[in-house]
């Protein structure tokens, strides 16, 4: 057969119904602009406030500079869709495929390396500077780049090999994973094995080993005899654990599962959730909870007040 192949992309977006439009984008507007202010913030109160830099604020710069990229990679394009422009050519789609997955995996990784750091801190308080030394931060936060590195460049690569024929209107508001292999005319099977397989690894296996530590050190601080002590410790935690459960909750929903039983419509709510919401309320979850940020942003904003 006869087969015209797609190389533009007709995003649909969240909704179809224009009197909308201004609404949504009002509301990714709002979000994009809290999120990128609230990571440079976080960024750049962590990097030059000397107090700040033992490895949970490390994670948290790290976390930072990969929460702008994810933002800047989906909204920006979410908020030119909603202005009028729903096209993107394929040379455009990939990379922001590219990207978005790489950010979204490497937070996965982060919120690990994070939730062994509070463990170590509640339960190994002794042998804190050894286990966490700069040194180990730096493999960790290496490993993390690495990894999403290349998982990334296999998944991408596999859908670069696709070619799509039989639609270019993709039911999403950015070039998401199954809204594309929907539109494929060749097998996806290899493409959602290794899709399957990366992030049952990236989900399931990394939310596990968070709620193990999270369980570890939970029964650690129960044996904390102070109630001050009880409160600072539970604070810790409890913060990490309310961000993890908010992105694991909707990635698993996302990924682990055939395509088969993809409803897109559905999916597309959902992926608000993990593309833009976390990225906002992280920022205020870690800083607002932190006393010590909270006096290191005090210290940035009556810097820039001098100047």
């Amino acid at each position: 057969m006869n087969q015209t192949m797609v190389t533009e992309f007709f995003v649909k977006g969240l909704s179809e119904a224009h009197h909308l439009q201004p609404l949504f984008f009002l509301f990714f507007l709002s979000l994009y602009t809290v999120a990128l202010t609230g990571n440079i913030l976080v960024f750049v109160t962590i990097s030059f406030n000397p107090t700040l830099h033992p490895p949970m604020y490390f994670f948290l710069v790290n976390l930072a500079v990969v929460d702008i990229m994810c933002t800047s990679t989906i909204l920006p394009k979410v908020l030119e869709n909603l202005a009028g422009r729903k096209t993107i050519f394929c040379e455009g789609c990939m990379p922001q495929l590219y990207f978005f997955t790489w950010s979204l995996g490497a937070e996965l990784l982060l919120f690990t390396a994070m939730a062994y750091d509070r463990y170590v801190a509640i339960c190994h308080p002794l042998h804190y500077s050894t286990m966490m030394s700069k040194r180990v931060c730096m493999l960790l936060a290496a490993g993390v780049w690495s990894i999403r590195i290349l998982t990334t460049s296999i998944n991408t690569s596999l859908m670069v090999q696709l070619s799509f024929c039989h639609s270019n209107v993709v039911n999403h508001f950015f070039c998401e994973i199954p809204a594309l292999l929907k539109l494929s005319c060749r097998p996806t099977y290899l493409n959602e094995t290794m899709a399957f397989t990366a992030n049952v690894f990236l989900a399931v296996g990394n939310f596990m080993i968070t709620m193990l530590s999270c369980a570890f050190s939970t029964s650690s601080i129960l044996k904390i005899r102070t109630t001050e002590g009880k409160k600072r410790a539970f604070s810790t935690c409890s913060s990490h654990l309310i961000v993890v459960s908010m992105y694991y909750s909707t990635v698993i929903y996302t990924y682990i599962r055939p395509s088969s039983s993809f409803s897109l419509d559905k999916d597309k709510v959902v992926s608000v959730i993990y593309t833009s919401v976390p990225s906002t309320l992280k920022t205020l979850i870690y800083t607002l909870r932190n006393k010590e940020v909270k006096v290191g942003l005090k210290n940035v904003f009556s810097f820039f007040q001098r100047c």
